[in-house]
């Protein structure tokens, strides 16, 4: 049997504004949104397979501080049949990071 291969995408995506989960923003998580724009092409999310977070060290500063950014993983079925894994950045610190982008495609099997 062959295994399908992932393909490491790591593109911002444009989430469909005002369609979060209302539940998991109430737990002070991201909520995955009911759709999202990719290179021009809409998709759907018909189905969330998967989700987990994780911490990420990352070190921007010259004096060597760590900041820790949590990352929230979604694996879902798009409405085109896909399988896509999306993440979430979490920013902590000045407005300036909020501005980043905060949604990511990371994945397609």
């Amino acid at each position: 049997m062959v295994e399908n291969e992932s393909q490491f995408i790591s593109e911002p995506i444009r989430p469909d504004p005002g369609t979060f989960d209302a539940a998991s923003l109430a737990q002070g998580e991201p909520g995955l949104p009911s759709g999202f724009t990719w290179r021009g092409t809409h998709y759907e999310i018909a189905e969330c397979l998967d989700s987990w977070k994780e911490s990420v060290a990352e070190n921007h500063s010259p004096g060597g501080e760590r900041y820790y950014r949590k990352r929230f993983f979604s694996v879902l079925i798009a409405n085109t049949g896909e399988v896509m894994t999306l993440y979430c950045l979490r920013h902590t610190g000045p407005s300036q990071a909020a501005q980043r982008k905060r949604w990511w495609l990371y994945t397609i099997d």
